[in-house]
């Protein structure tokens, strides 16, 4: 378990750092502080995905506690508000906080009585469940929980100004309606008396929020009060749903919680034969590979399938499905998940090109990536490798050779092959299309327009991947062995001798850009590689000496005259800042696995990865960030569970382990 005492549960500070986590498979969440704060709009205990996985409203921000015993009352909730009051403080009666799988502990001490909270999720069901239960007491203890609710859009923030919601008793609880038209939400539990209320709690304050330039101050909505009485060894649980018949029973539902996360831990041990010597940080990232996948749900395929990108703002993208999706699914022993994934992406394919986006508000998809498609062609090679289902080829095999057919001859925002090299060029004004894609208001930070040097490593390992097919399809291989040698040839371009390590780009419009940037590892770390040893080498040791921290690598070298070291202010500075010299996570794992192919020492490559077993007891609890600060301590930022850095952690460590 990774759990701690009061020195970090009882401390506001470290308790708010450190954030949990709890998922449902539909792309719904519950997320807070250890201290029970709330800190940002995304907090709460019931986050809904009405669409799954997207969707997503706030429904039931917060519960505040209270328990009578022994003639002693504690608030037990905590709360900021505007203007820097922190009332009340019942963090300082948290004795201990723990993770018991993915579900928050919150162990409250008051005299001689102890009391257990835990949250976790219905999986596949919109429904949270707060469990207490009476550790020890020598009385009768009293307990009244304050339920707050809300309706709004995730991205949002709440005034209520007066807003009635209709709070009407039901059978073990009550039902609130936010307006006609609305999910109706469930606040059940049984065994306790369940008083209506309706007043509006103004300003409560979102520190995360206003560091990121944004409306940083929230109303919530007291909607009633459940109070108890329970003597040592007793429970109540708390249901939130707005599903039509929530099973109240919370013993059952906690056995199916648990249930799920140990059969999710059999199913990887019974696959990985290395996962027997595994360390408990990788077990905890096969329960956080979880809590990504999630339902896509298509008229034409009930059995729909993706994966969200980042909690707690991100939807699912193609890029970083395609890139997380063999660690999160292929090492943890579930290629039944990763099969309808790719199944699930192959019905979006349009003109040769990936989604990179599934916009919330269900407009038609984004298709400005010229990477995700590619990434796509190395996530079928690999579940290919690892299954050998020649079944699932077989049905995408004809939209594989279709995707090659558009980037050849070309399809939207450039994409397309030089005859001259064989090198895929790409670039569009005013669009950004690699991962590093941000945008300061109308500047495209990074626009990396031209041939860049990631995504024709991952051409050239497209081109294997087919040829490869070809062969087991019993089709001719030559073609794409032609194909293959064009751009192995062509990639001499991209060394660039002066600096000792690739272009970044070639080709762009102001010509070769040899800005030392992480986007050259991938040469190295895919499978098939287009550089030669010797410069194999040199490209993992120029990444080591200025790119490598211990959480991941640097998206530029510090040496640069525009290098930002610091992640942090409004949306403008971020972006601003975020593939300028922030460190990524995702990329710890490829450049684990280059330095291997290079040097061959698997111990030292795997050791790459052991400071992420101190990362998941900070920020976001038994997860990996998306990002670190550039500069020394190299501080967590973004989002704080990251679909991409927890996959490439897990893929390059079991590769490792396994001696690949």
């Amino acid at each position: 378990m990774i759990g701690w005492g009061r020195e970090v549960a009882g401390d506001l500070v470290a308790a708010e750092r450190r954030e949990w986590l709890c998922t449902n498979g539909l792309g719904g969440f519950a997320s807070g502080t250890v201290a029970g704060t709330l800190t940002r709009r995304y907090h709460g205990l019931l986050v809904a995905a009405r669409e799954p996985p997207l969707g997503r409203i706030l429904l039931v921000p917060k519960v505040n506690e209270t328990i009578g015993y022994d003639g002693l009352t504690r608030l037990l909730g905590a709360d900021r508000w505007a203007g820097g009051a922190v009332d009340p403080h019942g963090y300082r009666d948290i004795e201990r906080f723990a993770l018991d799988g993915t579900t928050p502990v919150w162990t409250y001490a008051v005299a001689d009585a102890r009391l257990e909270k835990r949250v976790w999720m219905e999986p596949g069901a919109n429904t949270t469940y707060v469990g207490y239960r009476v550790l020890r007491a020598r009385g009768p203890l009293g307990l009244e929980l304050k339920v707050f609710v809300n309706y709004r859009d995730y991205h949002g923030v709440t005034r209520g100004d007066g807003h009635p919601m209709d709070v009407a008793p039901v059978q073990n609880g009550l039902r609130v309606l936010a307006f006609d038209g609305a999910s109706p939400l469930l606040l059940l539990a049984q065994g306790a008396a369940a008083q209506p209320a309706h007043t509006w709690y103004r300003n409560f304050d979102l520190p995360r929020e206003r560091e990121r330039g944004l409306e940083a101050t929230e109303d919530h909505l007291h909607a009633g009060t459940f109070a108890t009485t329970l003597a040592s060894g007793e429970a109540l649980t708390l249901v939130l749903s707005v599903e039509a018949a929530p099973s109240v029973d919370g013993t059952a539902a906690w056995r199916r919680r648990a249930r799920h996360e140990a059969e999710l831990l059999a199913v990887w041990r019974r696959a990985r034969p290395e996962a027997r010597r595994a360390p408990a940080w990788i077990g905890q990232l096969v329960l956080a590979a979880d809590q990504f996948v999630a339902r896509r749900r298509l008229a034409e395929d009930a059995e729909g399938t993706t994966v969200v990108a980042g909690y707690h703002w991100f939807g699912d993208w193609g890029r970083d499905t395609m890139i997380a999706l063999p660690g999160l699914t292929l090492v943890t022993g579930r290629p039944d998940v990763t099969r309808r994934v790719l199944a699930t992406f192959a019905r979006f394919v349009d003109r040769g090109l990936l989604p990179n986006r599934f916009p919330e508000a269900g407009e038609a998809p984004e298709y400005n990536t010229v990477d995700a498609t590619l990434w796509y062609v190395e996530a079928v090679r690999a579940y290919h490798a690892a299954t050998g289902d020649d079944g699932l080829l077989e049905a995408l095999y004809p939209g594989l050779e279709e995707i090659v057919r558009w980037h050849r001859e070309g399809t939207r925002y450039g994409i397309k092959e030089d005859p001259t090299d064989g090198l895929l060029t790409a670039g569009a004004p005013g669009v950004q299309l690699t991962w590093m894609d941000a945008k300061a208001g109308d500047r495209i930070v990074t626009p990396r327009r031209g041939k860049a040097i990631e995504i024709n490593a991952l051409w050239y390992n497209a081109l294997h991947a087919m040829r490869g097919f070809a062969r087991r399809r019993r089709r001719p291989v030559e073609p794409w062995d032609a194909l293959a040698a064009r751009v192995r040839a062509g990639f001499e371009r991209f060394w660039s001798e002066r600096a000792g390590h690739c272009y970044d780009v070639i080709d762009g419009p102001d010509g070769n850009d040899d800005t030392l940037r992480p986007n050259q590892i991938i040469a190295v770390s895919l499978p098939e590689s287009a550089l030669p040893a010797a410069r194999q080498r040199m490209v993992v040791d120029a990444c080591a000496r200025h790119l490598l921290t211990s959480y991941g690598l640097r998206s530029l070298a510090p040496s640069h005259p525009e290098y930002r070291g610091h992640y942090g202010g409004d949306q403008r500075e971020r972006a601003g800042a975020y593939h300028q010299g922030t460190a990524w996570a995702w990329l710890l794992g490829p450049f684990a696995l280059a330095h291997h192919k290079v040097y061959r020492d698997a111990a030292v490559a795997r050791s790459f990865l052991e400071p992420l077993a101190d990362h998941l007891a900070d920020y976001g609890v038994g997860s990996v960030a998306e990002i670190f600060d550039g500069d020394p301590p190299f501080t967590p930022r973004g989002c704080v569970a990251q679909a991409w850095s927890v996959g490439e952690t897990l893929r390059a460590w079991h590769a490792l382990a396994a001696g690949r």
